[in-house]
């Protein structure tokens, strides 16, 4: 089948199929899925044949009863519910003002509990991997010496700290929240997108968008049988106090905000309100004698873990960049004494890096003597000469990226390009092979919506959250993002998209 050009789907780009409307089944009405496309991107809700895949099965009988005024009611309900909380987004730049509404779609994405235990199985193993390589290269460094993954790739990244060499992190855990990004490939299974380790976000929509969903459709959820998510803000206190150096009862955790203009402050307010702990900014924050202590009204008061993951820029002005201003001066020395923990450590990024993730299935093998249970994207690495020519002569179909940005930047989207714009990603290239990867465009699934009062396919990823303690913990679920304007890949809340309830079910 012929294909549309590219869309942008977060930081990558995709194929958006040429899509035909999917009759409705024999004396159903014409509403609500007279405007239904299928195409060749997987379809969450239907299967070959446009019948209902079993789970979608009593949603989909359930919208053809609903009058259309009806969803009306209950999607007004919901943004009510919604504008109540205080659940927005900040839009840097946004010359209407720069607090918005976070878009929520009604329908819930239902995943069956064969697909939640492959995933679930997959990210363990994933994140499990990933810590093992950090500790790695910051003490012996045997993957290096071994050549499964290039010195040189590491010692260049920028988000690699040498400050961190030998320094102890408690139960060797680098990375111990993590938001990974899945897409579902045309053929049903899932892959990663790209590992958010150094500061991911969105989990406190994941937790609003299930509050939200089980008052619009209390009956619907009861039916299905829906494995809970309310839990987290606890997995994530036990997760963090688990990391406490000192491994003390009850230690202190402290929650650190930039302040009320950054974009996650909704997401830093709810979660410390879940968990019942106190919120600073770095104001508050000193450290003396290399011990960490947050300014309250009664007083001094020790911290003995900071979360959420710091940038590493930001984190202390005496021995990382001189930008560094949310934390307190000092912080590095308190984090070398094993006085105070961060989530997630400092030199995490170099996970991050765009390069490394093309050696994460390697990193699998070589840590866990397994096949990767997820599998990548397919990336090309510049610094091959082969590819780099490949990417050079096809960067009309292809997305570059930096390595080392996040949120889109950074990149150019070879289909949506200027000439003008290929010719300076190719002197970039040229010139800078190592700050660059590629990948190729590809479809991902779709997900029914309630869109202009009928119910419309719109593409998603899954963003689901990894806590790591004692133990790696996932709680059911994840972050849906959808891309709510037509023919759009763009999940971003901040260029139109938003994110729906999702629902993992029991056996």
């Amino acid at each position: 089948m012929a294909m549309s050009p590219h869309t942008v789907c977060g930081a990558f780009a995709f194929e958006v199929p040429v899509t035909q409307t999917m009759p409705e089944p024999q004396g159903a009405p014409a509403m609500p899925f007279a405007r239904y496309q299928l195409g060749t991107a997987y379809d969450e809700m239907f299967s070959i044949g446009h019948v209902p895949r079993g789970h979608y099965e009593r949603l989909y009988r359930r919208l053809l009863e609903l009058p259309p005024t009806e969803m009306h009611r209950r999607q007004h309900a919901a943004d009510q519910m919604f504008l109540n909380q205080g659940v927005t987004f900040t839009v840097y730049g946004a010359e209407e003002g720069t607090e918005r509404i976070f878009p929520y779609d009604l329908l819930p994405r239902i995943l069956t509990s064969a697909e939640w235990d492959v995933i679930e199985r997959g990210l363990t193993q994933r994140i499990v991997a990933l810590n093992m390589f950090l500790k790695d290269i910051y003490h012996s460094g045997q993957i290096l010496a071994d050549g499964v993954v290039p010195a040189e790739l590491i010692y260049s990244c920028r988000h690699y700290r040498r400050e961190m060499r030998g320094i102890h992190i408690p139960r060797d855990i680098y990375v111990s929240i993590t938001g990974t990004d899945l897409v579902r490939l045309p053929d049903g299974r899932f892959a990663v997108l790209e590992d958010n380790l150094r500061v991911p976000s969105g989990v406190s929509y994941m937790l609003a968008n299930r509050q939200v969903t089980k008052r619009v459709f209390p009956t619907l959820f009861e039916y299905y049988n829906v494995r809970p998510n309310e839990h987290y803000g606890q997995a994530l206190l036990a997760t963090l106090r688990a990391l406490d150096p000192q491994r003390r009862p009850d230690p202190t955790v402290v929650l650190l905000t930039p302040g009320v203009y950054n974009s996650a402050y909704f997401e830093h307010t709810f979660l410390a309100r879940q968990m019942g702990i106190e919120m600073v900014e770095g104001r508050d924050l000193l450290v003396h004698n290399n011990i960490v202590y947050m300014r309250t009204t009664a007083g001094l008061r020790r911290g003995d873990m900071i979360y959420p993951p710091v940038d590493d820029d930001f984190a202390d002005p005496l021995t990382l960049p001189p930008e560094s201003y949310l934390c307190g001066a000092g912080l590095m020395n308190a984090y070398r004494a094993g006085n105070v923990a961060l989530a997630n450590a400092v030199g995490t990024g170099v996970a991050d890096d765009k390069a490394v993730y093309a050696y994460v299935p390697a990193i699998i093998r070589y840590y866990t003597g397994e096949d990767p249970i997820l599998a990548n994207v397919e990336t090309y690495l510049l610094t091959n000469a082969a590819q780099r020519q490949h990417v050079l002569a096809n960067l009309d179909e292809l997305v570059v990226k930096a390595v080392g940005e996040s949120g889109g930047y950074g990149m150019l989207i070879g289909p949506h390009s200027t000439a003008a714009q290929r010719e300076e990603f190719r002197r970039l290239i040229e010139t800078q092979p190592r700050n660059y990867i590629a990948q190729p465009t590809l479809s991902l699934s779709q997900a029914p919506c309630f869109i202009d009062g009928g119910v419309e396919a719109r593409h998603v990823d899954l963003r689901p959250y990894i806590l790591s303690g004692e133990r790696v913990a996932i709680v059911p679920g994840g972050l849906t993002r959808v891309a709510l304007r037509r023919g759009s890949l763009v999940v971003n809340s901040s260029q139109g998209g938003g994110s729906k309830d999702t629902w993992v079910l029991y056996e």
